[in-house]
């Protein structure tokens, strides 16, 4: 093959390498602009998998490479006057210019021809000359550009300022060093990669930045290669104490705001993307240089395993780009969490600290607790401490209040629509699904959206509240969850609006009926979607009405026995769609501006507080963002929650989405919490009023650290307790946890302890001898010298 590479970094080195290793026949060329030993950047982190594929890929590097390496486990974080440290992470640096060199002899040494301080030639020649082009060259790929119609790019720029700097201090472990200064919080990112120096990230938010003064050399044009020392001489004042005496070093180094680049395609024809051309992930989640050798050694794979090129780049792209993305969405909470930072700047110091180790969702308390289980304990014995919990205990199975109303344990087994009900009427079939979640050990059960009226129902099997007969037999499902369980079962009130009159959802979701339709109204003549009713716009008649039913759902609910009364106004029913923009055009007092649009769910809300007696709580759930564009945002949900609260609500119950069929969620685990802890920690927590997560959360680990972190105050499952309706009780066991927070009903005591697995007949050591190097693995810290690092 004949292969032109446009960029000599890393990624596209690594590559030309590994072609001319699997065939010296092959004719690889790279083109550099930079000189050899021009190398912006300090340090370079990789991680074991990575260093793994390098090394069964080209020991020769790898070696090369593991001659230079720093090698740490611990994480340092100061915060207001107080140090954590972690350990058992495991991580290996060096230095970029070392790497560089090594890679740079590697090609020159296998016959790759590298054209220094040489542009790229016309890309569409080299297409025409070669069987392969590379475009290696950066974030700000040239070649990327000029085919944006293929690959599609979308390049996301980010509102904090950072600075990548170094310094001759060298750490002993990847150091956190967060400051609250007179204009915001400002944060360091660094870690030692070497014998001689450390990387020395400063970071802050662009508000921060501007109110600090670093914006006075914002205007002028620095050339290539010149720093801004403005910026490093206030740094060197700023953080004097971090720094211990010890010189800010500066390599090209200049403010900039972070993009992250991504490509809806990744290949044309004989044209393919790698490393920072393709995609880029924030750098407190990863290297760069990382992913993009990461990517050289998929794409050499790929054209070794298949016959043309065009299979291999498809493989490549189907095989790298899941990858990628999967680290891009970790980055991305990551780098949100920093932009948000100055949020978390009231949190207690253990929480704050294990708020930014988990900030990402890669690293959960689960992980901690198997690498340092010292410091697990302390986040457990803290968040104990600052409940005021009577016991130490995982996070999940501690008490909490929602208003007057106590819970034994922080899990709530979501609403779920089952379609079941004849006439509204719950049967047996509720009082089996509820009354074995609330069996299964859950802190409150919530029944599915119960419908105000006939009209407010989305299907013909949704449940109601409008009738005496309807109200009868829930109280039926209450008296069982009193009498059978400790858990409290809590009532969802809703009127379907726009999106009733449909079919079962094993019928046809969202479909209209064919029969029986019923008139569906709206806050504007806006369908829900493609297909859909056109709703009737409500009339100030159709609001009142809807008022007295709510009132009316809300006493007989009272009536029937539920510990706690939940208005929905999420999801694109009634109340969200008045909220919503997308679904309120109104151009009387309910539309127009937020303030307007809360008008009518406040109304109602207000009627629902006034029906029920002062000992049960009112709560809501709202959608903390439409997922489209020009609908509500995150920050739209603050408002709408702070609203809320000022009018009575115990707790907000924070989920997305379903307002509209053109939404775009971005879905992944726990997707929905980010909305949630912000919505805690600039409203609700300071306010007194809890906040629930919803989302994709699945496991007792993301519960338990998820509370931890203090980015909720309970956690809603709602497919997970289809999958197992013990799911609390079956967490607890995992747990070995045994206590008030999940009593197992005494007919199912003998299956509290975890059953065994499969038999064996291994003996297992009964004695293991201490070896030298195998004691204190948890704590390696890199103090370089004649013996080594250190190990404590």
């Amino acid at each position: 093959m004949r292969i032109a590479i446009a960029g000599g970094g890393p990624g596209g080195l690594y590559f030309a390498a590994l072609m001319k290793q699997l065939d010296p026949a092959h004719e690889v060329t790279v083109w550099e602009r930079n000189a050899p030993d021009d190398t912006f950047g300090f340090g370079v982190v990789f991680s074991d998998e990575t260093l793994s594929g390098i090394d069964n890929a080209d020991e020769v590097v790898h070696t090369a490479m593991e001659s230079r390496f720093a090698r740490w486990t611990d994480i340092d974080i100061e915060f207001d006057g107080h140090r954590f440290t972690v350990g058992g992470q495991g991580f290996a640096a060096m230095s970029r210019k070392d790497l560089l060199g090594i890679l740079q002899r590697r090609a020159a040494d296998l016959g790759v021809t590298v054209h220094y301080r040489t542009q790229v030639p016309d890309v569409d020649e080299l297409r025409a000359s070669h069987d392969l082009v590379v475009a290696a060259d950066g974030q700000n790929s040239t070649i990327r550009t000029k085919y944006a119609d293929v690959f599609r790019p979308s390049l996301d720029r980010r509102c904090n300022k950072y600075i990548w700097l170094g310094t001759d201090l060298v750490f002993e472990a990847f150091q956190f060093f967060v400051r609250q200064t007179e204009w915001g919080t400002m944060q360091i990112h660094g870690y030692p990669y070497s014998d001689t120096g450390s990387t020395f990230i400063v970071e802050m938010h662009e508000d921060v930045w501007r109110r600090a003064g670093f914006d006075r050399t914002e205007g002028e044009d620095l050339p290539p290669g010149v720093s801004d020392e403005y910026a490093v001489a206030r740094i060197r004042e700023l953080f004097a104490e971090e720094l211990k005496g010890h010189q800010v070093l500066t390599n090209n180094s200049r403010w900039i705001n972070f993009t992250t680049v991504r490509n809806e395609r990744w290949y044309d024809d004989n044209l393919v993307l790698l490393g920072d051309a393709a995609h880029t992930a924030h750098f407190s989640i990863g290297s760069g240089t990382k992913l993009a050798m990461e990517d050289a050694l998929a794409l050499a794979a790929c054209l070794h395993e298949h016959p043309t090129v065009t299979e291999a780049l498809e493989a490549y792209q189907t095989e790298r780009k899941p990858v990628v993305e999967s680290t891009q969405r970790a980055a991305q909470a990551s780098l949100e969490w920093f932009e948000n930072i100055g949020m978390y700047a009231g949190q207690a110091p253990a929480q704050f600290a294990f708020n930014l180790l988990t900030r990402s969702r890669r690293i959960t308390y689960e992980n901690l607790r198997e690498r340092d289980a010292e410091f697990a304990a302390l986040m457990e014995s803290e968040f104990a401490r600052h409940e005021q919990a009577p016991e130490v205990a995982p996070a999940m199975f501690q008490p909490v209040r929602i208003g007057p109303l106590e819970l034994k344990n922080r899990v709530i087994v979501s609403p779920m629509d089952m379609y079941s009900s004849v006439e509204g009427v719950p049967g047996d079939f509720h009082l089996v699904h509820l009354g074995s979640k609330a069996l299964g050990g859950a802190g409150l059960v919530m029944s599915e959206m119960v419908c105000v009226s006939p009209e407010g129902r989305i299907t013909p099997g949704c449940p109601g509240l409008w009738t005496d007969e309807q109200r009868d037999a829930w109280r039926r499902v209450t008296d069982f969850v009193h009498a059978g369980t400790t858990g409290r079962i809590g009532l969802q009130l809703g009127h379907s609006g726009r999106k009733g009159s449909t079919r079962l959802m094993w019928e046809g979701m969202d479909e209209p009926l064919e029969d029986g339709n019923w008139e569906v109204i709206g806050p504007s003549a806006i369908p829900y979607g493609p297909g859909c009713h056109v709703p009737r716009e409500a009339t100030r008649a159709d609001l009142d009405q809807v008022v007295a039913d709510f009132t009316a759902a809300a006493e007989r609910g009272v009536q029937a026995g539920f510990d706690l009364i939940e208005v929905h106004a999420a999801h694109g029913y009634l109340l969200s769609s008045f909220l919503s923009p997308v679904a309120n055009r109104r151009t009387d007092e309910y539309g127009g501006p937020l303030e307007n649009r809360l008008r009518f769910p406040l109304e109602v809300f207000d009627a629902v507080r006034r029906a029920v007696p002062a000992g049960i709580p009112v709560t809501v759930r709202i959608s903390a963002t439409d997922w489209v564009p020009d609908g509500n945002t995150e920050d739209d949900a603050v408002e709408i929650a702070r609203a809320f609260i000022e009018h009575g609500a115990a707790a907000i119950d924070v989920s997305s989405g379903q307002v509209t069929k053109d939404e775009k969620p971005a879905y992944g685990r726990s997707y929905q919490t980010p909305f949630a802890d912000k919505i805690r920690h600039r409203v609700a927590g300071p306010a007194g009023v809890k906040v629930i997560a919803v989302g994709a959360i699945s496991s007792y680990d993301d519960v338990n650290s998820i509370l931890l972190a203090g980015r909720a105050d309970l956690c809603a499952l709602g497919r997970t307790h289809l999958y197992n309706p013990q799911w609390t009780l079956q967490a607890a066991a995992e747990q070995e946890y045994r206590g008030a927070g999940a009593q197992w009903p005494v007919q199912w005591e003998a299956g509290r302890r975890k059953p065994p697995s499969s038999r064996t007949d291994r003996i297992p050591p009964r004695l293991e001898l201490l070896r030298e190097g195998a004691a204190g693995q948890v704590h390696l810290r890199w103090t370089p010298g004649p013996d080594g690092p250190v190990r404590s």
